[in-house]
């Protein structure tokens, strides 16, 4: 992985250069007949594989309450149980659920769940401080975020958060947000080379934030594991034909527009000895010296490949994948 740290916003707090996120390690979540995890997990896997990333120079661990209902939480609590100054974990709020049956109940954007949720979460994770606390409503009004400043303001005040962030595509919010929130030190937003988010990408600059790049892989069609038709499993979120994942069909097979947007870069990704997953978060390192992409793994062998990314994309080979896929 590449060497030098990188500092989220205005915050002071560093971070490696590639994250490590923690959705898929929670397990499953259930709405009804709908699906909102990656399917059954190993615990004794995910464990591995969250101390094989810290070994390899991961510090930046992201994760969110109902991920699992709070298993993904209680997973990477555990794993770093004895060694928590050594890691920074970022985890999220705003959507609700039952942590006994593991079912997604909803979402409540109000102060009062905030400050239910953090503790719920402090909880989980073991720990009395979370270095970074995001806001898990993508699409909550500007007006319901603002909302929740002071008691963010409060519990950086009294040292349950460091820092926040609200995890959104909509440009304009995050603008809007950042700048009436003291603490306020990043976005996270989907962000690959299918996905540019050159929007997201002006505001974090002009403000000094730091860019989570959530799906820098494309929730694994960046993998290149699914050019052949293979299929995620039928409770895997991917194949729930959720509008908000535009990489997967209902049928649980790659989208073939962006597969072919994929193999019209290949070539270029994959020069120098990478892997097309390693070249893809090589390009997202090119893009902007803000972002910290935040790969999922569920085992070892998966961390192990995307924390060997050494390097950016080189400004030569970014310019030409620029030229293939956005003219």
């Amino acid at each position: 992985m590449t060497g030098a740290t990188r500092t989220l916003g205005s915050s002071g707090i560093e971070v490696s250069p590639i994250g490590v996120g923690c959705w898929a390690i929670g397990g499953p979540l259930h709405a009804g007949g709908e699906q909102f995890g990656w399917g059954a997990v190993d615990d004794t896997e995910s464990t591995a594989a969250l101390h094989r990333a810290f070994d390899l120079g991961a510090t930046f661990f992201d994760t969110a309450s109902n991920y699992g209902a709070g298993h993904s939480e209680t997973v990477l609590g555990r794993a770093f149980a004895g060694r928590r100054d050594q890691v920074v974990i970022a985890t999220k709020w705003g959507n609700t659920f039952d942590e006994a049956t593991g079912e997604a109940t909803g979402q409540d954007a109000t102060p009062g769940y905030l400050r239910a949720a953090i503790d719920g979460s402090l909880r989980r994770l073991g720990t009395d401080y979370v270095d970074l606390y995001q806001f898990h409503i993508s699409d909550a009004p500007l007006s319901a975020a603002l909302d929740l400043v002071d008691t963010l303001e409060d519990l950086v005040a009294t040292g349950k958060i460091r820092a926040y962030a609200w995890s959104t595509d909509d440009a304009a919010n995050a603008e809007g947000f950042a700048a009436k929130a003291p603490h306020c030190v990043a976005v996270q937003h989907d962000f690959s080379v299918l996905n540019p988010a050159a929007g997201m990408v002006a505001v974090v600059e002009s403000l000094g934030l730091a860019s989570i790049a959530r799906g820098p892989l494309a929730m694994g069609l960046l993998s290149g594991k699914y050019h052949d038709g293979r299929r995620v499993a039928a409770d895997d979120v991917r194949a729930q034909g959720h509008p908000w994942i535009p990489y997967f069909g209902e049928d649980g097979t790659g989208s073939t527009e962006h597969l072919s947007r994929i193999d019209a870069v290949r070539e270029v990704l994959t020069s120098d000895g990478r892997t097309l997953a390693q070249g893809a978060l090589a390009w997202l390192l090119a893009r902007t010296d803000a972002v910290v992409p935040i790969p999922g793994c569920r085992t070892v062998a998966q961390v192990e490949e995307n924390l060997a990314v050494r390097s950016p994309l080189t400004p030569g080979e970014f310019a030409q994948v620029e030229s293939l896929l956005r003219g």
